[in-house]
């Protein structure tokens, strides 16, 4: 009789083109929440269109988005794009994220796009293929197996 302790299987780690699959789904919705979330601030400026430069509307955006990806990724760490590619963020230890491991990962992901996808591209040269926003957090993002 086998007694030995079963083995975990090893995690996948996530390809580049099934991560940026779930960023164009996610992208969808997020787009569709700040169009709603920017109706109510066109009442202030009389519907007159925002400045593309305008400071306050980009944070506004920004807190939108960290919103909206925190809270999935602290709710079982998918938004649903990556539910739809059965990809997962968690620690590098595999343990789910919190508020504050989220937080650190949206920035870094925010520096990532700012650097022309670098941060991104990042993974083909990493040895456990994790992008600039998962060394900084401490992420990092695994296919989940079928079921």
């Amino acid at each position: 009789m086998d007694t030995a302790t079963p083995r975990q299987p090893a995690v996948q780690p996530c390809g580049l083109i099934r991560r940026l699959a779930a960023i164009f789904y996610d992208s969808l919705l997020l787009g569709a929440i700040w169009m709603g979330a920017t109706f109510p601030v066109l009442t202030f400026t009389h519907g007159e269109a925002i400045g593309a430069g305008n400071l306050v509307y980009t944070a506004y955006l920004l807190l939108i988005g960290w919103l909206f990806f925190s809270w999935f990724w602290t709710r079982g760490g998918q938004t649903l794009g990556m539910r739809a590619w059965r990809i997962q963020v968690q620690t590098a230890s595999g343990a789910p994220l919190d508020w504050r491991r989220s937080t650190r990962r949206y920035l870094a992901s925010v520096l990532s796009w700012l650097s022309l996808g670098i941060g991104f591209f990042w993974q083909w040269i990493d040895k456990d293929h994790r992008t600039w926003h998962d060394r900084l957090s401490g992420t990092r993002l695994v296919v989940l197996p079928k079921t």
